[in-house]
């Protein structure tokens, strides 16, 4: 391997980590100064970097989002399902839906192209990111009354199977030419959230047996469960299912048992997060060509606004309202939809199936990611003083 190679690794990842005490000061989402460096550092910037490895870089991605995802399911308390699961499970799924049409139904209108291309954008940018999620809420201060917090945890961890769903069969009807069977369109719908879900549970608790049974250098405990992790996400890959929610309910059902060593186990993992959101968003930053955004920079804006200020708090109040939120759980719902690493990640899927107009929609996801970032990252803890004039909705440290 080429020292150069490794030597520029690990100095975008001195920059970004020398960096992030800007996110607090200026207000911004320290994942998109991450975007940011991974840019710079790429073939348009003074790096000059040239990677366009788009399979390796969908399985970095992959077991990346899978770290996040186990960290966040094992910081997500079991009290939180009693009060969130419900009205999460509906805007995961229904919302998600919603959201990919009403994206779609915009980004046809604005790009004048063909209505399946549309709608597969849609279906790329459907789903709210975990990593982004959980940074912002675990980063800013924010805690959140229980209801809200729940909710937007585990709507941000389990929509991926819907947007995954989506994207896959809208790829396979591209292919085949606009024809798609129903019913094994449900059948692949079924399989994602159900062997998801039953191999996510049973590999936590398994996890969780690992652990307590065998005994080990206290160090590895923590080793042992993210590779566990990996082999739950990997297997559930491999049999069809979401990996993505299988990994995260693991995540659950670990941080919710007595294991040994549990303190350590969460502190390592602390750090394997964020080392998986570094490289993640300095690889995906890497993969962008940003004069390539220019062209499309207006329609791209008019979809991620409407995304924002239309699309979200329609389908949060369409979804949400049987539940008793008031006005501003809603708002806040809303504002919190943010758009991270997962649309990039869905948006190679085109790529590695060869469509035509497979750029284009991996540069619109893109830039739909970096406005979400930029509006909704940068104004999140702002306007939750706004909506939150009582504590009892929440306090920001």
């Amino acid at each position: 391997m080429d020292p150069l190679v490794t030597l520029i690794g690990a100095l975008m990842l001195v920059i970004s980590i020398m960096l992030s005490p800007l996110s607090s000061r200026l207000g911004m989402p320290v994942l998109l100064i991450f975007l940011v460096v991974g840019m710079i550092m790429g073939e348009d910037g003074p790096g000059g970097i040239l990677f366009d490895d788009f399979e390796l870089a969908f399985l970095i991605a992959n077991l990346a989002l899978g770290v996040i995802l186990l960290d966040g399911g094992m910081r997500t308390r079991a009290e939180t399902f009693r009060v969130g699961l419900r009205p999460a499970l509906v805007l995961a799924s229904v919302g998600v839906f919603l959201t990919a049409s009403g994206a779609g139904l915009v980004a046809w209108w604005v790009f004048d192209m063909h209505w399946l291309t549309a709608l597969l954008i849609g279906a790329i940018i459907s789903s709210t990111d975990a990593a982004a999620v959980f940074s912002l809420l675990q980063g800013r201060g924010l805690h959140l009354n229980e209801r809200v917090s729940a909710t937007l945890e585990i709507e941000s961890g389990s929509n991926d199977p819907m947007a995954i769903f989506l994207t896959l069969m809208l790829v396979t009807m591209i292919e085949a030419g606009g024809t798609s069977e129903g019913w094994m369109a449900l059948m692949m719908l079924v399989k994602q959230f159900g062997i998801g879900g039953a191999v996510g549970v049973a590999g936590g608790f398994i996890v969780v047996e690992l652990a307590n049974r065998v005994r080990l250098t206290p160090s590895l405990y923590p080793l042992l469960v993210v590779a566990a992790g990996i082999m739950v996400f990997s297997g559930t890959n491999a049999l069809g299912g979401s990996g993505f929610l299988a990994i995260y309910l693991a995540g659950v059902v670990v941080g919710n048992r007595p294991v040994r060593m549990m303190p350590m186990i969460l502190q390592v993992h602390d750090g394997l997060a964020w080392l998986a959101q570094l490289c993640l968003f300095l690889m995906l930053g890497l993969l962008v060509t940003p004069s390539e955004l220019l062209p499309l920079a207006g329609g791209g804006l008019v979809l991620a606004l409407a995304l924002i200020f239309l699309i979200r708090p329609l389908t949060v109040m369409a979804t949400l309202w049987p539940f008793g939120f008031n006005r501003r759980e809603l708002g806040f719902i809303s504002w919190v939809g943010l758009r991270g690493a997962v649309p990039i990640v869905l948006a190679l899927f085109p790529i590695i199936a060869g469509l035509p107009e497979a750029q284009l929609i991996f540069h619109v996801a893109f830039f739909i990611v970096l406005v979400s970032l930029v509006v909704q990252g940068t104004t999140m803890a702002p306007l939750a003083r706004k909506l939150t004039p009582s504590r009892k909705f929440i306090k920001i440290h």
